[in-house]
């Protein structure tokens, strides 16, 4: 049974996090209100980061790119993984499974490179204040985001292509609550070692870059805050720094967990709680962490409140 061989399955069926039924109603009103929290803090960051004028930096151009990313990435995982908690058969058709995991893939890689090219914002910022400005145009922003969208599409599209030219004729049971590389690749009757490189390649990539670039970004940024003599502005160089960082561990280091790893070392349960943090709770957190850790967002959010209930 060689490539492309698609007739044998037409849908798939997807375990979900648990089969016991007395979870499922629960599970069910757990995973609505994370995705509500991430549809409402993450749709406000955006509106909030265009209504403000005092957003309109660098910074915050790429912080609502990324609470865009959030809100996508947690919409192609949420509606599905809702609706199957309460469905009797969990199916997911053939192509919509493909359109799943190319998005997931499309806007993990996008979320993981703009967490670097965020340090490399504040690396700028902090070690080269005079030449931010200018340094970070309006031009290299767009440039920047741009390169990470067109990352994202052929890391997708290779992925996709290898992952499904695949044939699946062993079962159409996918042990997870989303269609994902590895549980798909578990199916397979056909030789999986192609995919396996290729998933480990461009995993690599994306992951490796993204993290040595938000090392060394951290590490001359540590060093110059090191040298500023005035405590309160340590203090505040610090503070700038601090949400991204608590970003970049939290989703790095569940990215480093999931896909830098031996395939004989997968276990798919284990996978499925890594899988939820990432593609549920991180979106969730994210716009949490970003608004009351900063303080220029606390009060763009309180100017805007306030301008609300005067207008009301």
């Amino acid at each position: 049974m060689e490539e492309g061989n698609h007739s044998v399955v037409t849908d798939f069926i997807l375990s979900g996090l648990t089969d016991r039924p007395e979870l499922q109603v629960p599970l069910f009103v757990l995973f609505l209100l994370i995705y509500v929290i991430s549809l409402v803090g993450n749709g406000g960051m955006i509106l909030l980061i265009k209504i403000d004028p005092r957003l309109h930096t660098p910074m915050y151009f790429f912080l609502g790119n990324l609470s865009f990313c959030d809100l996508c990435y947690s919409t192609v995982i949420a509606p599905k993984m809702l609706l199957n908690f309460l469905a009797e058969r969990k199916s997911i058709s053939y192509s919509f499974c493909v359109v799943q995991m190319y998005l997931c893939i499309f806007f993990q890689d996008i979320e993981c490179l703009l967490l670097a090219v965020m340090a490399y914002d504040r690396y700028v910022a902090i070690c080269n204040p005079l030449l931010y400005t200018v340094t970070m145009s309006g031009r290299l922003c767009n440039l920047l985001v741009a390169g990470l969208y067109g990352v994202g599409l052929v890391d997708a599209t290779t992925n996709a292509y290898y992952t499904f030219r695949l044939s699946f004729c062993r079962s159409n049971i996918i042990n997870h609550f989303f269609c994902d590389i590895p549980p798909l690749l578990a199916l397979s009757c056909s030789d999986t070692r192609n995919s396996e490189i290729v998933l480990f390649a461009f995993a690599c990539f994306v992951i490796v870059s993204s993290v040595v670039t938000v090392l060394l970004s951290y590490v001359c940024i540590i060093s110059t805050i090191l040298r500023i003599h005035s405590a309160e502005g340590r203090r505040k160089a610090f503070s700038t720094c601090t949400c991204h960082l608590t970003a970049v561990v939290l989703f790095h280091g569940t990215l480093l967990f999931m896909y830098l790893r031996p395939t004989s070392s997968y276990s798919m349960d284990t996978d499925k709680i890594a899988s939820v943090f990432y593609t549920l709770v991180i979106p969730m957190l994210n716009p949490l962490i970003y608004s009351l850790r900063n303080r220029e967002v606390k009060d763009a959010v309180r100017k805007t409140m306030n301008k609300l209930l005067t207008q009301s």
